[in-house]
């Protein structure tokens, strides 16, 4: 078939370009935005992409895949409607091209997904299973984002965010979890969600999808993921499996201890030691990731020592707590938190693994959920764990203002001041860049935060580091 993509370089609908070209079929697509790494990704693929939107791009598809932020009054979208094509959503296509007829693990949850899902795709694949999977973001013990396989396992990230602007469900009812994992439940995507309740439901619909067969793997340290399961009474109609690090869950992190560089914590079943396991990732949130992978791996009869040796080697995903580079003893770091207990989370990691360091936080508050007002209170505490904190501009401000209410910057850096820790709000890019490069000192660990670019602030941090006097650079103060 010949399928074309409008918005063909989001990080899933690229990754959709690539799966389905490894099927045998024909690709296209277009896109206003074409830009790294995505365009370099399908170049390399040898995908065609048409810059722009127009009708002609749309003249003789098999299908067009409509990417979930494409509205109406698109060129393409009104030609394919006009014309009455084949059209469907990317969640459709991959339930029926890849999904459909094998065993399907979906990873959900507020916080931890790409990493969770990341984790059971390599461990899942040590055990020679060899799955194929679809992650937000790149691997790094395979270097990719995608793979396709011959076998029965598909495992996939399962997004609660809308399919398209033709179904505003959620995109991970479309992925026929066999098991599913549901790591914690907060309210997120303001944009398309009123309440926690409206985010509840979303994913009550989701645990109700798994079948009697299958498993439903939940985090009981979230309030919110328990009152959906109480939801159910007596009709839960799969098997449930708990875990997290309260003393009621099923399976319990004990013991959980950093050292050497690697997390070291034991897994108890109902009450008795099941294994001892390590891991390069840091922090507690990572610890109940690994629980989840753990319980997912069992349920599909991987051996235990093999899920101890995986969960040894994983090497995490790119963008998230990624060194991006060291000059003169300050560590350059990529996170992409953006909602205020991912960034808090992230940076108390940061803290427990960078001991004696001082921990720089530079966050731009891009997403949509990030930019709204909901969370003014909760991004002060979010921030405790770091030491000096710069907050750029609201990205979509105006957007924002639409969904209700807009992040005040200035408000937040004033009470995060008021807390004594020096705090800054500065608009520009190369602004930030500047002041750094000024106060930075030897020792430093600069973690930035952003779900987008973020104008290639870390390339540019690290740039100015490098070419800068060393007199400076002892010049910070606390």
């Amino acid at each position: 078939m010949h399928y074309h993509l409008i918005g063909i370089c989001g990080t899933a609908m690229a990754s959709l370009a690539g799966m389905l070209q490894a099927r045998g079929h024909q690709v296209t697509g277009s896109d206003e935005n074409v830009y790294p790494p995505m365009s370099t990704m399908l170049g390399d693929l040898g995908i065609q992409i048409m810059k722009g939107y127009d009708a002609s791009h749309v003249a003789a598809p098999d299908c067009v895949v409509v990417g979930n932020a494409i509205p109406r009054g698109n060129p393409e979208v009104e030609t394919t409607l006009d014309r009455r094509l084949n059209y469907r959503s990317l969640p459709e296509v991959l339930k029926e091209e890849f999904i459909r007829g094998r065993r399907s693990l979906v990873v959900a949850g507020t916080h931890g997904k790409t990493t969770t899902t990341s984790l059971a795709a390599w461990v899942i694949d040590q055990a020679e299973l060899n799955p194929s999977f679809l992650v937000g973001g790149v691997v790094q013990n395979f270097g990719v984002s995608f793979r396709v396989t011959g076998s029965d396992y598909f495992i996939i990230e399962g997004d609660e965010y809308d399919t398209a602007y033709f179904d505003k469900g959620p995109k991970f009812m479309h992925y026929l979890p066999e098991v599913a994992v549901v790591n914690n439940i907060e309210f997120d995507h303001a944009d398309i969600y009123k309440d926690l309740d409206a985010v509840k439901l979303a994913f009550r619909r989701l645990m109700n999808l798994v079948p009697g067969t299958g498993k439903l793997i939940v985090g009981w340290d979230s309030a919110p993921v328990r009152d959906v399961v109480a939801s159910f009474g007596q009709k839960l109609f799969t098997q449930l499996e708990t875990f997290g690090t309260c003393d009621e869950a099923k399976w319990r992190a004990r013991n959980i201890k950093y050292a050497e560089g690697m997390t070291h914590f034991d897994v108890f079943r109902e009450g008795a030691q099941w294994a001892e396991f390590q891991s390069p990732l840091i922090g507690d949130f990572n610890v109940r990731n690994c629980l989840a992978v753990i319980i997912a791996a069992d349920a599909w009869g991987v051996e235990r020592q093999i899920i101890v040796d995986a969960l040894a080697t994983f090497k995490s995903v790119r963008r998230r707590c990624e060194v991006r580079g060291e000059v003169n003893g300050i560590t350059v770091i990529d996170d992409f938190a953006h909602h205020p207990t991912a960034v808090r989370e992230t940076l108390a990691a940061l803290k427990l693994k960078y001991q004696e360091r001082r921990i720089v936080a530079v966050f731009e508050p891009r997403s949509r959920t990030s930019c709204h007002a909901t969370f003014q209170s909760t991004y002060i505490d979010a921030f405790a764990p770091a030491d000096y904190v710069i907050v750029s501009r609201v990205y979509d401000a105006r957007r924002a203002a639409e969904m209700g209410g807009v992040l005040d910057i200035e408000k937040l850096i004033e009470d995060i001041s008021a807390l004594k820790k020096p705090a800054h709000a500065i608009t520009d890019v190369d602004e930030i860049v500047e002041k750094l490069s000024a106060e930075l000192r030897s020792g430093d660990v600069v973690a930035i935060m952003s779900n987008g670019a973020f104008g290639g602030i870390h390339e540019k941090v690290l740039t100015a580091l490098s070419v800068r006097s060393p007199t400076v650079r002892e010049g910070m103060s606390r």
